[in-house]
């Protein structure tokens, strides 16, 4: 989440007349994320999240979007819901963006994950992936491989300005990547972006899931390795086995992985770095100075891929792992 279009106070109580929520009280910016823009939004009937929907979100994907939290909602995974106007609709237009108004979940993401944080993470994930498995609509994963090298190409020639020698390390990378990348695993609906502040717990117990905005269609098992990069690791970059473990026991208790998708987790895992390291070097350098937004330093990534590289197994990925 972040904030990059500016509404008026007019304007947004204009737009929340148009919805049976009461009279606006109150709004602020949310600057976590970098998609799209977001506001906590206060009125007389409750709290919401409002949605403007960014240059970067294809407009004919919010019809998935919106449709999927519903489809997952009905099938018992906790998640924020799209809210509907008077007439029905859940798409509006706000300050020359689609809009929409998205259900307030109650809970705080956990700054410092423990173990059992992420054990939890990963029965949950498991329990979406179950979910999604009869939702209708497709997405193609827009951030997958095939995306990878085009978006290097974009800030290929200003790399040196994040660090040095990241333009080699992520061209040979990309081309380990294309040459080893798992074909045939389980495919299905992935959230593709659930890092701690997209899950939220009540006390030890997660209360819901969100911010779907790259839920796409993939390989199941590469959203555990996004996971292990998200979750798994230390303030210091440094790969803590006792979580890896944890998520993958948390995940394979209800949804095991197969033999495929483990022998292809330390190939997916590199590729899920490297995913987050182009996107977030990309961002690093063309975020707008104005723009309300945490950026995220892309050099946690550089040190998540080497970690990966050195990965023989899945095994190295649990509680047993000691070096």
């Amino acid at each position: 989440m972040a904030v990059y279009t500016e509404v008026s106070d007019d304007e947004l109580a204009r737009f929340i007349d148009g919805y049976a929520l009461g009279r606006l009280l109150s709004f602020k910016g949310i600057a976590e994320g970098v998609e799209n823009t977001n506001y906590l939004v206060h009125t007389t009937d409750g709290t919401l999240i409002l949605t403007l929907y960014e240059k970067r979100v294809d407009p004919a994907d919010l019809p998935f979007f919106l449709g999927l939290m519903e489809h997952l909602s009905a099938g018992g995974v906790t998640c924020p819901l799209p809210v509907r106007d008077k007439n029905g609709q859940i798409l509006n237009e706000l300050a020359g963006r689609q809009a929409a108004l998205i259900t307030f979940l109650e809970g705080v993401w956990p700054k410092r994950p423990k173990v059992f944080h992420v054990l939890e993470l990963g029965k949950a994930l498991a329990r979406m992936h179950i979910a999604g498995e009869n939702f209708a609509l497709k997405r193609a994963n827009a951030l997958g491989l095939s995306g990878w090298r085009p978006l290097f190409e974009k800030f290929s020639s200003r790399t040196e300005e994040i660090c040095g020698g990241l333009h080699d390390l992520i061209a040979n990378e990309l081309r380990y990547l294309e040459r080893a990348w798992p074909q045939d695993l389980a495919q299905g609906i992935i959230h593709a972006d659930l890092f701690p502040d997209n899950v939220f717990f009540l006390d030890t117990k997660l209360s819901g899931l969100i911010d779907f905005y790259f839920a796409c269609n993939d390989a199941l098992a590469y959203d555990v390795a996004i996971c292990l990069n998200a979750w798994c690791f230390d303030a210091k970059s440094q790969f803590d086995p006792a979580k890896g473990g944890a998520l993958l026991d948390g995940y394979n208790s209800v949804r095991p992985l197969s033999e495929a998708e483990r022998a292809a987790m330390p190939v997916l895992a590199r590729g899920a770095a490297m995913r987050f390291l182009l996107t977030r070097s990309y961002d690093w350098l063309n975020t707008p100075k104005d723009a309300l937004v945490a950026r995220k330093d892309p050099a946690d990534y550089v040190q998540r891929l080497k970690f990966h590289q050195s990965v023989g197994d899945i095994a190295e990925y649990t509680a047993q792992l000691t070096s």
